[in-house]
């Protein structure tokens, strides 16, 4: 493209130098024919019988000072009385004179006896009668050889553009291959094609996030999981402005647990996240915690009731039946009595069971899982998956809180369904909350080597209801979520 301009800009000037040089050539042939026709040598000799005497010396004295090609003198009739080539004289003059006759002037290019040329045509006066005529002119060959002469100065500006023209073409050729790492435009658009592919059919979610924080790619996936076409989501966008390495983090982002991980690139400064959906796997790995639990509870129990059914069997055999009798009438009392008292209270059967797990895996612990008396459900509350999240979650965060510490360890359950709305208050007889106000972040956790996610997971859930949480915290925890019933 470079070469095609300079080539294009050339030939303008070699044109517009030409035209320069042939408008050159005719004024001055003009110029010297006019003074020739004023001067009064010419003018006395064209009344002489014999002209060509004077003149000729005259003319050529004249072309040779002026570097012209011939100075003709010539009398109204065309006969030339002076020209370059001696035996030429006394023959007719070629060319166009009817101008110059009428008082006029002529100038023309035209082919004479010495080749081409730019001639000029003049009358000679004697007051107002044209006595004679003078023609100057100079060949197209001279002129060229002039306007050759001029070359470099067009040539060589031409020939520096192009060597730059070259250079920075060299320049930015090495600069494209080494930041596409040699790879041409057929490879690039390959490669394009193939990524393009790669990101819309991987099923994790991939966000490119530049420097000052805008998403510069997203794929199908990512979408999906954090629905990004109103941003991101605040959670994600919290992590990304920490621009921090991270592994494997927990990211709630409405009702879904995604697990995030990000990179930063050294070079651009650019953050790659990729997230997997691991809401479903969360709950899965939850209520297996929690069968594992009551299955742990559950086996201790089967040996304890082992135990005891041997010593009722004992007191058979010794013939003491009615303290057999007590004994084991005792232990089914406090087991009915449980479970009279959770199914009494919590008719939903998906909670109610939750709750009697949760008590097998506190008497495990050593703790005491205690139901309110005041707790009221129907049997298909509001929110009924959720609920089950929000309990679960305030129970087994209670029980940890109180897990290793001096007894009375203790966590009370209250779940009631009132003026329009399901309360849920979980206390616990634990060493409190460090920091209550944060309880509910992200991240946040009392634990070493724990996620933060359980208590996130109820905030989610009271924020997509539109409910409201409250902690109060000084000897033990007392956590209150209130999620409003849909008239």
């Amino acid at each position: 493209m470079v070469t095609c301009l300079v080539a294009i800009g050339t030939t303008g000037a070699v044109l517009l130098a030409r035209d320069d040089a042939t408008q050159a050539a005719i004024d001055q042939v003009t110029g010297i024919a006019v003074a020739v026709a004023h001067a009064p040598t010419v003018i006395e000799a064209a009344r002489t019988p014999n002209p060509s005497a004077v003149l000729q010396p005259y003319a050529e004295s004249v072309r040779r000072a002026t570097h012209t090609d011939f100075v003709v003198v010539m009398a109204t009739d065309r006969t030339r009385w002076t020209h370059p080539t001696a035996n030429l004289i006394g023959q007719p003059f070629i060319g166009t004179i009817a101008g110059a006759l009428a008082g006029g002037r002529v100038v023309e290019t035209h082919a004479g006896t010495l080749g081409e040329s730019v001639r000029t045509v003049v009358p000679v006066l004697a007051g107002r009668t044209v006595i004679a005529l003078v023609s100057v002119g100079i060949t197209t060959d001279a002129i060229n050889k002039r306007l050759l002469g001029r070359a470099p100065v067009v040539l060589i500006p031409a020939a520096v553009a192009l060597l730059l023209a070259a250079a920075g073409s060299w320049l930015l050729s090495r600069r494209l291959s080494r930041q596409t790492h040699g790879l041409g435009p057929a490879e690039m658009t390959r490669m394009y094609e193939y990524h393009d592919a790669v990101l819309h059919s991987v099923r994790e979610g991939l966000i490119v996030v530049d420097r000052s924080g805008q998403v510069t790619l997203i794929n199908d996936s990512a979408r999906a999981l954090v629905g990004a076409s109103e941003g991101l989501p605040p959670e994600l966008a919290d992590l990304i402005a920490t621009r921090a390495e991270v592994t494997d983090e927990p990211v709630l982002v409405g009702d879904r647990v995604l697990v995030a991980n990000q990179r930063v690139i050294p070079s651009q400064g650019h953050l790659v996240i990729t997230l997997r959906d691991h809401t479903e796997l969360r709950a899965l790995t939850g209520e297996l915690d929690s069968v594992r639990g009551l299955t742990e509870a559950l086996r201790a129990q089967a040996h304890e009731s082992a135990n005891r059914l041997h010593t009722v069997l004992t007191l058979v055999e010794l013939g003491r039946s009615d303290e057999a009798v007590r004994l084991a009438t005792a232990e089914l009392e406090v087991a009915q009595q449980l479970t009279d008292q959770v199914v009494g209270a919590v008719r939903e059967p998906a909670l109610a069971a939750l709750l009697l797990g949760k008590s097998a895996q506190a008497a495990e612990r050593g703790v005491q899982l205690v139901v309110d008396e005041a707790s009221s459900l129907s049997e298909s509350p509001p929110a009924g998956r959720d609920l089950l999240t929000v309990v679960g979650n305030l129970v087994d965060n209670a029980l940890e809180a109180v897990a290793g510490t001096p007894p009375p360890r203790k966590v009370t359950v209250l779940v009631v369904q009132e003026d329009g709305e399901v309360r849920v208050t979980v206390s616990d007889t634990g060493p409190g909350m460090p920091d209550p106000a944060a309880a509910f972040r992200r991240g946040w956790t009392t634990k070493e080597g724990g996620r933060g996610v359980g208590l996130s997971l109820v905030r989610q859930v009271t924020e997509r209801y539109g409910g409201a949480y409250d902690v109060q915290s000084s000897a033990g925890t007392i956590i209150t979520v209130r999620l409003p019933v849909p008239s």
